[in-house]
């Protein structure tokens, strides 16, 4: 099953939302007054000022709310370590599954066919003793002890602009594991069309200029950002992203847009 991310709600006109939230900071005007007034500019002008400065509590005044579907339970279990968000997940003890499960299977697994093969018995087989298990009366928070990682869910997530700051910063990175990265990439694309100038330098850290990973200097996707000139001598660009000779870290699209 293929990812699904849909922005299901946001906090009306976001950036109006911090930038009132800041002009409480740094304006003498009262609590009646404090949303008055406002021209596009100059709510640009406040927002850029707040995140140049590093001012980011402001940015939790607004929230976006997100359906994902098409996703592993091996990502939920790194996605809820992120705590400042919030979660509602599909149950697997009040929603009772029916014959083969749907799974997701690891890009590294399918592109191995003899591993695929054995991947997709090993699921077949699980649904089976899931079944079995079911019908001879065992409940379905106890049945479902043998499902995998690897089987499909459903989860809504809330953050505000903040938290969403954080979790771009750590999952857009290219050392992070590839579903997560997939998922905060569209989620990244869906907030930036919902309010631009909060999110313009959204993503991990390398887009701001520094790297705290300890592959830094060798990671493609770095390189660029510091020395573009000098990264196309060097770096064979496609439109996923820039090539590198280790398959343990995937350039991303990100990567090609920022390269020009």
């Amino acid at each position: 099953m293929a990812l699904k991310v849909v922005l299901l709600s946001h906090s009306p006109e976001p950036e109006r939302a911090v930038a009132t939230a800041a002009r409480n900071c740094y304006s003498p005007r009262d609590v009646e007054s404090i949303d008055e007034n406002w021209t596009p500019d100059a709510i640009e002008k406040m927002v850029s000022r707040v995140r140049d400065a590093g001012h980011l509590s402001t940015f939790e005044h607004t929230m976006f709310t997100f359906g994902v579907g098409g996703v592993s339970r091996a990502l939920t279990h790194q996605l809820v370590r992120h705590r400042h968000m919030s979660y509602e997940q599909k149950s697997q003890r009040y929603i009772t599954l029916k014959g083969q499960f749907e799974f997701i299977t690891p890009p590294s697994i399918a592109a191995r066919p003899e591993i695929k093969a054995k991947y997709d018995v090993l699921m077949r087989q699980i649904a089976a003793f899931y079944q079995d298990a079911m019908e001879a009366g065992t409940p379905a928070e106890d049945a479902r002890f043998v499902l995998p990682n690897a089987a499909e869910t459903q989860i809504v997530i809330t953050a505000n602009a903040r938290a969403l700051l954080d979790f771009f910063s750590l999952r857009t990175c290219n050392n992070a594991q590839w579903e997560i990265r997939e998922l905060s990439f569209a989620m990244l694309r869906l907030v930036k069309r919902a309010a631009p100038s909060l999110f313009v330098r959204a993503g991990a850290t390398c887009v701001r200029g520094y790297c705290n990973e300890p592959n830094g200097p060798e990671c493609p996707r770095y390189v660029i950002v510091k020395n573009p000139v000098a990264a196309r001598r060097v770096t064979t660009l496609t439109e996923d992203g820039p090539t590198r000779a280790s398959d343990e870290i995937v350039a991303d699209h990100q990567t090609a847009a920022m390269a020009g």
